[in-house]
């Protein structure tokens, strides 16, 4: 998605600006062109070698500097796709706001017409004097992209709002909104995902393997190409940005997933609440695809108290079952006009024919077939290999990594 992008990432004067570093490192590491400007006191706080090693590019502070470019702040800026300020403290903001270009960050950021994001990071007070909101106001009224700060220990010692977002979250902010295309707006697309718990007694419950990684791929892309996004979620591990940053600089693998910026997200714990979460969305849905791995069987009665082993006084016990109602078959009859229904089969045999059936029997529109048997397919991986099932067309993808597979799927639903 970043590769080939043309990112400019302007760093201020705050504490925060040490983030700033695993932020240009990870979109460096994922194929985007980086270009650092720094302000003369972001430079106290982490010096220019830094984001030189890790953007491959010298680091711009004078508007002047003609050493790699004729006029700096028109070169960088003419080519770029996005630029983020990162952090910006109340003295940039103010200098945005005002048109005010005083060095080659603020020249620069005036002279470009990409997507602009501004992340303010600094003392509570500062943030909430009223001054720094009007100028965050002007910005937002410029089309410029304001976010939030956290709260948390800031600088000073106190527990307040005005911390920068965790690198990892910057960069799920870049990869949204630079996203390969709006394609998609305008469309609402409900996703199913991760696996139901259905509850035994008050400490256990039946479940399955499923991670969420394609429903959460799929929600990711569908947001990112902006569709209106709903993504109905069952129990998944979910990254805390810490791990989410490491992950990004290459230190940790992603083990969970990353609710995805721009999808609205509903947690649900059985297939009852999932249902009954799908019929409040599907109305004025384009699509629905149900990647969940929803349980087709439930306890026929669940325990007040935890059920002991002695009491049962057998070696055995027998656990009685009863269906869960079929989610994708409900929607299969109560398709709207237009609608686009997208099932998931995930088989160990017989895979093209049981899927053919499910396609017919669901009054599905297609369907995404996986055999679980096969390498870099199934549960918990970042690849799949995948066959999509239509009425008159059947389409075998390689192996190929989940949030590709995610992209092939939404222009097979929307014919792009």
């Amino acid at each position: 998605m970043l590769s080939d992008k043309r990112i400019i990432v302007g760093v201020s004067g705050g504490i925060a600006a040490y983030k700033t570093a695993a932020l240009v490192s990870a979109l460096k590491q994922a194929g985007a062109d980086i270009q650092v400007l720094m302000t003369e006191n972001a430079e106290k706080f982490v010096g220019r070698i830094t984001f030189e090693a890790l953007s491959g590019h010298r680091v711009i502070t004078d508007t002047f500097d003609s050493e790699e470019y004729i006029i700096p702040h028109i070169s960088v800026a003419k080519p770029a796709d996005l630029f983020m300020v990162a952090p910006a403290t109340a003295n940039i903001i103010a200098k945005l706001a005002c048109g005010i270009a005083d060095d080659a960050l603020t020249s620069t950021f005036i002279a470009s017409d990409c997507i602009k994001i501004v992340v303010p990071a600094m003392n509570v007070k500062m943030y909430e004097n009223p001054a720094t909101q009007e100028n965050i106001e002007k910005l937002r009224d410029h089309g410029v992209i304001v976010l939030e700060p956290d709260s948390g220990h800031l600088a000073e010692g106190i527990f307040a709002k005005g911390k920068m977002p965790e690198p990892s979250v910057l960069y799920r902010f870049i990869e949204y909104y630079i996203s390969r295309g709006r394609d998609l707006e305008g469309k609402k697309v409900v996703i199913t995902a991760g696996p139901t718990r259905e509850r035994l007694d008050p400490v256990r419950f039946i479940t399955n393997h499923s991670t969420g990684k394609m429903g959460y791929a799929l929600a990711k892309a569908a947001a990112a190409r902006g569709a209106d996004t709903v993504l109905i979620s069952g129990p998944v591990n979910e990254l805390s940005d810490n791990v989410n940053n490491a992950v990004l600089t290459g230190e940790k693998s992603a083990e969970g997933v990353i609710t995805p910026i721009g999808a609205r997200k509903i947690e649900i714990e059985s297939a009852e609440d999932m249902l009954e979460a799908v019929k409040k969305e599907y109305k004025d849905a384009d699509c629905v695809i149900m990647a969940a791995a929803v349980a087709d069987f439930r306890p026929a009665s669940v325990a007040e108290d935890k059920i002991k082993k002695e009491d049962s006084g057998e070696e055995k016990t027998i656990l009685e079952l009863e269906r869960t109602e079929d989610i994708l078959s409900w929607l299969g009859k109560h398709k709207k006009k237009g609608q686009k229904l997208v099932g998931f089969s995930m088989e160990t045999k017989d895979l093209l024919e049981n899927s053919e059936k499910k396609l017919k029997k669901k009054n599905a529109d297609m369907i995404i077939a996986n055999n679980l048997k096969t390498p870099g397919a199934g549960f918990g991986t970042d690849t799949n290999v995948v066959t999509v099932i239509k009425a008159d067309e059947i389409t075998e993808l390689p192996i190929m990594k989940k949030e590709e597979i995610a992209d092939e799927i939404l222009d097979e639903v929307f014919g792009i």
